[in-house]
């Protein structure tokens, strides 16, 4: 990531030499397709030079504002229903025209990962649905990645407008989209979405100076880093570091020794390799690279074709060799491996397929429940099974490098605020995983970063709209403590700020991936807190069941429920997901029945309950308590001292 400690004073100066000039200049948000907020007074701004006089014409008004004696101007239009394309002339020196001009909704969309996350990600499930994204009324902006820890900057480097085609929405975020789709078939009005997202950011990341005062530890980490000295040698530090330990990788690894055969050569002897059932995660100890074979059989029908090979995930880093010829490579282990076979390369009968494997640390494999198979037209051949591996090398642990880009106020600074003079209907929000840590710490930090982004947008309490954390990694087989179940407390808590709703995910989630591929629910489930939140629809049940409060009744506790319908298990089967405990603290399964819309919890273990807990897990299994509307319950515990 490109530095932008001083990129503040780049921009002023930049504009101030085009102010000298007499050239009206536009921030980038305020270009050709853009979408500006119907029904309020939308903001047009910029630079010129001081106390030049400008004018703006659009859709049938004429506004006219002089540029203060630092060259800058800004001029709030007529609020105007949705609807368009429009045009709008810019004049002062010069003239400036802007054209394809929507008025619809403008929703910022922003968070880690799971946002950031874009559909050309999740084509396997939503193929038909990028076919038919041919959606002029439906846009994205996609805000360049920077940080920036001194300067709150005025502008952004780059981006554009882009309407959603079947192209251009691979790079759509697929939260956003599915989001926004569902908004616009309800209320048939243009969609924008403003995607300002990195993976991997906390929330603190996000956070103005003035609101990271209140959380000082965080507040004198921002500001070490306004040392860009620092920063350089950090970078330089980590770069030398981690470029040595590859090179020692790639110097001690036995498959690629010049004096001998290399170990993608498909006449390699691979009798001495051991064997290993793939998939999973490589049973010897210690971290390096280890190489892995296997021969596929190919039907001379489908000899010569092209084809499509699925590698499920891998931990960390694969380079993918087909009978002796390099195919493709993957560096880091979050994505997953969708390789393509060129036309010729495979052969009649047995094939070589070659994986060279590094890992860093942690446990090195191919992640379980994936798909791994070779797809030839509508034929799969199942990859699974069976293969031999041999080490190449054995390395040290390599430590992670500092991800500076991850520091508190650097996203606020570069990525956020140069948006806040732009008019939006309200924020939809997916983060967390990063924070999972700090769980505690999260119950302040991010009631205080909505209240931060309110207060410097200046439009009062705008809907403000967000996921809770989906169920991720393995199931236990008891009750135990949880991380991921006290975030999303602390999630569950927030919705105490006025105007947010949180969609609940503990059902869509994938074990093996914190980057779960359904994204079209999450979009609709956000889109349903939305109409009820942000559209005022009275009729819409946007939030499954929330626990209100328990009574004890002998050796039963009785639990009632606030928002949503009536409630249901959505099969039929009887419900599973809680436990309880008494006053020893020591959760066991319990039994769990609706009767006149309550839930009954109980269990001959605990004679005397205290406290439940529902869906109280990293991935609660079976969780199944849902309401009519088929929205699940979020996870809860009655026995919270915080």
């Amino acid at each position: 990531m490109r530095k932008t400690i001083h990129a503040g004073i780049i921009l002023l100066l930049l504009f101030y030499a085009g102010a000298l000039s007499g050239q009206i200049t536009l921030p980038r948000l305020i270009s050709d397709g853009m979408v500006l907020q119907q029904g309020v007074a939308a903001n047009i701004w910029g630079w010129a030079s001081p106390l030049e006089a400008i004018s703006v014409e659009f859709a049938g008004t004429k506004y006219k504002t002089i540029a203060n004696e630092a060259g800058e101007w800004k001029i709030a239009l007529d609020p105007l229903p949705a609807g368009g394309p429009h045009e709008m002339v810019l004049k002062g020196k010069n003239t400036l025209t802007i054209s394809n001009i929507l008025m619809g909704e403008v929703w910022v969309c922003s968070g880690q990962s799971n946002m950031e996350l874009p559909m050309r990600r999740v084509v396997p499930l939503y193929g038909a649905d990028i076919e038919a994204a041919e959606n002029p009324a439906i846009r994205q902006f996609i805000v360049p990645q920077r940080y920036d820890f001194s300067t709150p900057q005025i502008d952004l480097p780059g981006g554009s407008w882009k309407a959603a085609t079947p192209e251009s929405v691979l790079d759509f975020s697929a939260t956003a989209y599915f989001f926004a789709l569902e908004i616009y078939q309800k209320y048939k009005v243009p969609i924008g979405l403003i995607n300002t997202s990195l993976g991997g950011s906390p929330a603190e990341a996000w956070m103005s100076e003035s609101a990271l005062g209140a959380f000082p530890n965080l507040l004198n980490e921002a500001k070490k880093y306004r040392d860009n000295a620092l920063i350089q040698q950090i970078e330089s530090d980590d770069k030398l570091r981690i470029q040595a330990w590859y090179d020692l990788l790639r110097q001690k690894d036995e498959g690629y020794k010049n004096s001998g055969q290399p170990w993608f050569d498909p006449a390699l002897d691979v009798s001495d390799w051991k064997k290993m059932q793939v998939p999973g995660f490589w049973p010897d100890t210690g971290n390096g690279v280890v190489w892995f074979r296997k021969q596929v059989q190919i039907p001379a029908e489908l000899a010569g074709l092209e084809a499509k090979l699925e590698l499920g995930r891998i931990v960390d880093a694969d380079s993918v060799f087909l009978n002796g010829v390099f195919i493709a490579t993957t560096s880091y282990q979050y994505p997953p491996r969708w390789y393509t076979i060129p036309a010729g390369l495979l052969k009649s009968g047995s094939n070589s397929l070659v994986v060279r494997m590094i890992n860093s640390s942690g446990k090195g494999g191919f992640v379980p429940d994936k798909p791994y198979e070779i797809i030839i037209g509508n034929q799969k051949i199942d990859l699974k099974g069976e293969w031999h591996y041999r080490r190449g090398a054995t390395m040290e642990p390599l430590a992670s490098q500092t991800f500076i880009r991850w520091k508190p106020l650097g996203l606020f600074n570069a990525m956020l605020h140069p948006l806040l003079n732009y008019r939006i209907k309200g924020v939809i929000w997916y983060q967390g995983e990063s924070n999972v840590s700090r769980w505690q710490e999260y119950r302040r930090l991010f009631p205080a970063m909505i209240n931060d982004w309110r207060s410097h947008w200046q439009q009062g309490d705008f809907p403000f709209l967000f996921v809770q954390l989906a169920n991720f990694l393995e199931a236990k087989p008891q009750p135990v403590e949880s991380n991921w179940a006290l975030l999303r407390e602390s999630q569950l808590k927030t919705l105490s700020v006025p105007q947010t709703g949180m969609a609940v995910t503990i059902d869509i989630g994938e074990w093996n991936d914190i980057h779960p591929l359904n994204k079209k629910d999450v979009g609709r489930r956000l889109a349903l807190a939305a109409q009820g939140i942000a559209y005022g629809d009275q009729k819409t049940v946007f939030s499954g069941p929330v626990f209100q409060s328990m009574k004890i009744k002998g050796s039963k506790a009785i639990l009632t429920f606030e928002k949503g319908s009536k409630l249901v298990s959505p099969t039929g089967k009887p419900l599973t997901g809680f436990a309880i405990a008494g006053s020893d603290g020591q959760f066991v399964w319990a039994t769990a029945s609706i009767k006149k819309n309550k839930i009954i919890v109980s269990s001959n273990k605990v004679p005397n309950p205290v406290a439940v807990r529902y869906a109280w897990a990293d991935n609660p299994e079976g969780a199944n308590l849902y309401n009519e509307a088929g929205l699940p319950a979020s996870p809860f515990r009655t026995d919270d001292q915080d």
